[in-house]
């Protein structure tokens, strides 16, 4: 198959049962692209959100591992797991005699910043390993729990909820927090232990799930629709302050060279050009320069617009 440049932003709906990079290689293959990163891991057990960055947009996908997110989950009291879901093999069973009242005061106690010991079973890496390749030789190493920030927190019984014991949990939390961790500190919260039987991430930063595509729908697609999919490479900086520059100080800045300007300081800047438009990078502004901090390549922009190009000429053919 013969690779090619692609530029962009795919959002896809990573389904159960793939890891992160799984999914990734597919929809990278699906598109022939040459480039390919995501922003940020999701359980095989998980679904949901999962932005895919391609060509030049894989240098600002480091901007999305730090954006806040938004899980739902399941899950299950009274039974604790060794991996804190549903692919963990049980290791201790609980009565569960969890009143509503019990449920309202857990929910306030896990709501605003808290702390977490990382799971074994995650990507965390120690003296160059994943913890989890500790763990799969029954190894436990020590970990210095993490300040995270749970942002807003309901817990609610499920139908059926005094003979299934199962729990509703819908959360948004910061950067680095393990919603599979949050479900077994509930769980012992509560006296009788929980671990998750789904997770779901239904936003990441000002990525909804509702926008996002499956593998099987892409499959589907020809190549011209799996292309005009991708959102270009400053959906990633939408938070950024824009400034827009004329064509010689576009160049400069391109260059590397600080520009000088009215601006006031801002330390996230989304660079653009004029004639042609174009995004150009990032930069940050301090005492009246604007300082760059990440740029595409002139090779990039050039095959930036001609992807669009060969996207407008696509959806002005007749089928």
């Amino acid at each position: 198959m013969q690779r090619r440049p692609v530029h962009g932003v795919l959002l896809l709906d990573k389904p159960i049962g793939l890891s992160s990079n799984q999914a990734l290689q597919k929809a990278k293959w699906l598109l022939r692209a040459d480039k390919a990163g995501h922003t940020g891991t999701l359980d095989p057990l998980a679904t949901g959100v999962l932005p895919l960055c391609f060509g030049a947009a894989t240098k600002f996908s480091q901007l999305h591992l730090d954006a806040d997110k938004r899980y739902v989950a399941t899950a299950l009291l009274g039974v604790r797991t060794a991996t804190g879901d549903a692919e963990g093999e049980v290791i201790e069973r609980s009565d569960v005699n969890v009143s509503h009242a019990d449920i309202e005061r857990v929910q306030a106690r896990f709501t605003g910043p808290i702390r977490q010991v990382p799971p074994m079973h995650s990507a965390l890496k120690k003296d160059g390993k994943a913890l989890y390749e500790y763990a799969r030789q029954g190894i436990e190493v020590e970990r210095a729990p993490r300040d995270v920030v749970v942002h807003d927190l309901t817990i609610s019984a499920e139908a059926g909820f005094e003979t299934n014991h199962r729990v509703r949990i819908e959360a948004g939390v910061s950067k680095g927090t393990y919603i599979r961790t949050l479900g077994e500190d509930i769980g012992i919260a509560l006296g009788c232990g929980a671990h998750l039987t789904s997770l779901r991430r239904v936003r990441t930063g000002p990525f909804a799930a509702e926008r996002c595509v499956t593998l099987e729908a892409l499959e589907a697609m020809d190549e011209a629709e799996r292309l005009a999919l991708l959102l270009p490479v400053e959906a990633l900086v939408e938070d950024h302050v824009p400034v827009t520059l004329e064509p010689d100080d576009a160049g400069r800045f391109l260059s590397g060279l600080r520009r000088r300007g009215t601006w006031p300081d801002a330390p996230a800047v989304a660079v653009f050009g004029r004639a042609p438009d174009a995004f150009l990078g990032t930069a940050h502004v301090k005492g009246g320069e604007l300082i760059p901090s990440r740029l595409l390549s002139p090779a990039d922009i050039q095959q930036i617009h001609l992807q669009h190009q060969a996207a407008l000429a696509a959806s002005t053919t007749p089928s």
